[in-house]
């Protein structure tokens, strides 16, 4: 007999960001982030009788290709969850799954294939169990987050917090929640524009980067102002202050970079087309007082934030300014989504 479960899980992109952890990926600083549609991971889990005497019988495949290089993380996830899935060592376990972004892309596919992963390995232990959880979508955050620290957000929709934070009683760092504040209706359909700048591995993975928190200089100042600036954004996220939501973010997005300048060893990940297109967005702000902000994450790619009424015209500028800063001239049109969704076969 096999058992089966298919889920699709989006990317998200912080706007207060988290970086450094401590032990069983427990963030240093909370986070807030958007939760995106079209950037997402949709992945499929069939259990079957067990092929091999190893703790852990399983397979993964990328856009119907093997994929050894995906084992260790997965199985090392496998045995942070373990202990609640016992069933992992029971059967052999065949991962199908596949991106509606490129791989490497600064897109978060870690937190839309793991959360994608997690809702997967959850629905079959429910299915074999016959036992749900209370609560099934913070479980599965929770189960997220030891796979991918981001993976615990893309679980929800919309807004999401991860990480305790004085002003959300309902916060945690074991498991992403839902936006608790009020959130002005402007910020409902906010679009998100991915510039990709480049396809491809990063020079530093973002495991390796959070680590390099652990003796920064600078690492518990940083800790301080994502606390703050949490705490500003929800204000602004009230409000509907678009000049203040785009100053802040912006500014998350250059200390995210700046960390990784200073740490020991160091790094730089934004590319001179990643510094051009700022300074493009920038100057046509400038010029049309357009509501258009960036933000960056561990990568070279930009994202382009602004309210739909702003669309037509922050298209025409990408397609007329940004595109050839571009690879092969690709981005892709995002907006705020509404979170994972189960697949009936």
């Amino acid at each position: 007999m096999k058992l089966s479960s298919k889920w699709r899980s989006p990317s998200n992109i912080a706007l207060v960001k988290y970086w450094g952890k401590h032990a069983n990926q427990i963030p240093a600083n909370p986070s807030l982030s958007f939760t995106l549609k079209e950037c997402y991971t949709e992945t499929e889990v069939t259990l079957s009788p067990k092929k091999s005497d190893t703790e852990f019988d399983f397979e993964v495949q990328l856009d119907e290709k093997l994929e050894e290089s995906f084992k260790p993380k997965i199985e090392k996830f496998f045995k942070a969850i373990v202990h609640e899935a016992g069933f992992l060592k029971e059967y052999h376990i065949s991962i199908k799954t596949n991106n509606s972004f490129p791989h490497s892309s600064g897109i978060a596919s870690s937190a839309s294939g793991m959360s994608a992963l997690a809702l997967c390995l959850l629905s079959l232990k429910n299915q074999i169990t016959g036992d749900e959880p209370k609560d099934f979508l913070q479980k599965a955050s929770e189960w997220s987050r030891l796979g991918s620290g981001s993976a615990s957000r893309s679980v929800y929709g919309g807004l999401v917090q991860w990480g305790k934070s004085a002003n959300n009683p309902v916060s945690s760092d074991q498991f992403a929640t839902p936006f608790q504040g009020k959130t002005h209706e402007i910020f409902k359909d906010f679009k998100d524009y991915v510039l990709l700048v480049e396809v491809g591995s990063k020079s530093v993975s973002s495991t390796a980067g959070h680590g390099l928190m652990n003796n920064h200089p600078f690492a518990e100042k940083r800790f301080e102002q994502a606390h703050e600036n949490l705490s500003k954004l929800e204000t602004i996220l009230e409000n509907g202050d678009l000049e203040a939501f785009g100053n802040l973010v912006e500014s998350e997005a250059l200390t995210l970079h700046a960390m990784m300048m200073t740490s020991q060893p160091y790094f730089i990940l934004m590319k001179p087309n990643t510094v051009k297109i700022i300074d493009l967005v920038w100057q046509f702000r400038k010029e049309t007082s357009t509501p258009l902000y960036f933000t960056l994450d561990a990568g070279a790619n930009v994202h382009l934030l602004f309210p739909a009424s702003a669309e037509t015209q922050v298209e025409n500028f990408v397609e007329r300014e940004l595109r050839p800063y571009l690879k092969d001239g690709r981005y892709i049109k995002d907006c705020v989504g509404e979170g994972a969704v189960e697949i009936n076969n």
